[in-house]
């Protein structure tokens, strides 16, 4: 099992946190100013702004059952192993492009209508696919002409990878549910919320904090589904 948990770093965490419960995402532990977690389909964690991470930036990080097995599915990659206090045992991947993504050992179950969609912004999409699908997510929606890869985990959450010449990790978020109601119920908690029409599908923008979340994408015009084994997947 693998699931994608995304890490917001925020300069007020609290208004996250009230976010979070207006989306319908728990909370396993009280929220912490310095850190919070909320599960939903994968899991949100809140981050207090550091020095190298500023308000609004994300992180990807993946939990996986076994870190000896994910370690082995990335060999031959640019992968360190380290320890980090609060977490443990840590593998850091590095694409070329210099975008990381880490990987700790804590897959659980963490379903809902609202995913995680962390979005992993890279000129090689190949690049980014490959290290996602050795540790286990598998794809999904894919463009035609190569420029957009939807990605699912199966203990929970999403990976979008994007062409782009700025290499990145954005935040994002991909709802099942209805999104003119879960905007409404935003704008009820006190949230700037609006739907906008993209051409792959429609959207909810949050304004404070910044937030985007996706519709599910229904025109496949220019994409198409693919489901495919992955070298890391194992049954729940």
């Amino acid at each position: 099992m693998i699931t994608v948990q995304q890490i917001v770093y925020a300069r007020h965490p609290e208004r996250w946190h009230a976010l979070a419960a207006a989306l319908g995402l728990v909370a396993p532990f009280p929220p912490a100013a310095d850190w919070a977690e909320f599960d939903g389909g994968g899991v949100l964690a809140v981050h207090r702004e550091i020095d190298d991470h500023a308000d609004g930036t994300a992180d990807l990080h993946l939990l996986v059952d076994d870190l000896d097995t994910a370690e082995r599915a990335v060999a031959g990659r640019d992968v360190t192993r380290s320890v980090m206090k609060g977490v443990g045992e840590m593998l850091t991947v590095r694409a070329a492009s210099g975008v990381q993504v880490t990987v700790s050992a804590g897959a659980k179950a963490a379903s809902g209508d609202l995913l995680m969609q962390p979005i992993w912004f890279q000129e090689d999409v190949a690049e980014a696919r490959g290290i996602l699908e050795a540790l286990g997510l598998r794809a999904d929606i894919v463009a035609d002409r190569g420029g957009w890869v939807e990605m699912h985990a199966d203990g929970g959450g999403s990976v979008g990878v994007h062409a782009a010449s700025e290499p990145s990790i954005g935040l994002g978020f991909l709802t099942q549910g209805d999104l003119d109601a879960l905007a409404a119920r935003l704008v009820d908690a006190g949230f700037a919320a609006s739907v906008v029409d993209e051409a792959y599908a429609r959207t909810i923008r949050v304004a404070d904090p910044v937030a985007w979340i996706n519709g599910m994408q229904d025109d496949l015009y220019g994409y198409h589904r693919e489901a495919k084994p992955t070298a890391f997947s194992q049954p729940c």
